[in-house]
C-alpha cells in the first residue's frame, strides 16, 4: 500500500466540459418556468452531490419549489446534449491518462454525481475502462467539501492519501481533497481561484496539459528525498 501512487480525478469540469452544459440546460428550464438567478444558484452547487444541490435550490427558491420536475426536465435536456456530441473532453485528458497508465499510477474518480450518470457519461465518451475505481456521490452521505469521498476513493484503491494526487476545479472539490490529505491540483473551470484556493491547493494549473510536467517534477523531488535517506 505505501508504495502505490494514485491520481484521482473529479469528473464535471475536470474530465468533461460539462458544468457549462449543465448551466445552459438549467437556463432553458429557468426560461420556461420564469426562475430568476439560476446561474448564481448553479454556481453554488458546483462540486456538491444531488442531496446538497436540492437543499441549495429549496433554500434559494423556497420549500414549494418544484425541484424534482425541474430536475427531470434538466436531465432530459442534458442527456440530449450529450447524445448529440456536445459533451467535450477537456484538452490534455487523454494524454494524461496514457501517461498515468504508462507510469504505473492507479487512476481513480471521485465525483459528486450519481454513479449511474458517471458510468453513462464515461461510457458515452469511451473512458469507463480507463479508471481503476469510481467513487460517486450516491455512495456516501457527506458531500464535498467534506473529505469523505476522497478518503473512500483512497481506501478503495488501497493507497495512502499522502501518496495520491487529486485533480479538482471547484472550491468544494479542492476543500474536500485537501482535507483528506491528498496533494491537490486545481485546474479551474468556471470559477477562478481565490486566496483560499491558493492556500489549499498544492498547485494551480491552467489546464490538464500541464499536469504531466508537474507530476514529473514531483517524482524527481520524491526520488531525491529517497536518495538522501539512504546516504
Amino acid at each position: 500500500m505505501h508504495n502505490k501512487r494514485a491520481v484521482i480525478f473529479d469528473m464535471d469540469g475536470v474530465i468533461f466540459d460539462s458544468e457549462q452544459l449543465v448551466i445552459d440546460s438549467w437556463r432553458k428550464v429557468a426560461s420556461l418556468r420564469k426562475i430568476e438567478g439560476i446561474e448564481e444558484t448553479c454556481r453554488r452547487c458546483l462540486g456538491t452531490n444531488s442531496t446538497m444541490t436540492r437543499s441549495i435550490f429549496l433554500e434559494r427558491y423556497g420549500p414549494q419549489f418544484p425541484y424534482d420536475d425541474c430536475q427531470r426536465e434538466l436531465t432530459a435536456l442534458f442527456r440530449q446534449a450529450v447524445e448529440e456530441g456536445r459533451l467535450g473532453i477537456k484538452p490534455g485528458l487523454l494524454a494524461l491518462l496514457d501517461y498515468l497508465k504508462e507510469k504505473g499510477y492507479l487512476i481513480g474518480l471521485a465525483s459528486s454525481t450519481n454513479r449511474s450518470n458517471v458510468e453513462w457519461e464515461l461510457s458515452v465518451a469511451g473512458l469507463l475502462s480507463r479508471f481503476d475505481h469510481l467513487t460517486c456521490g450516491d455512495m456516501l452521505k457527506k458531500s464535498k467539501p467534506e473529505p469523505d469521498i476522497y478518503l473512500m476513493a483512497c481506501q478503495a484503491l488501497n493507497v495512502l492519501p499522502a501518496n495520491s494526487f487529486a485533480i479538482e476545479d471547484s472550491y468544494n472539490g479542492v476543500r474536500s481533497a485537501s482535507r483528506a490529505g491528498l496533494h491537490t491540483i486545481m485546474v479551474p473551470d468556471l470559477v477562478a481561484p481565490d486566496q483560499e484556493m491558493e492556500a489549499l491547493a498544492a498547485v494551480i494549473l491552467p489546464s490538464l496539459n500541464e499536469v504531466i510536467a508537474y507530476l514529473e517534477e514531483q517524482s524527481l523531488k520524491s526520488r531525491g528525498k529517497e536518495a538522501l535517506c539512504t546516504i
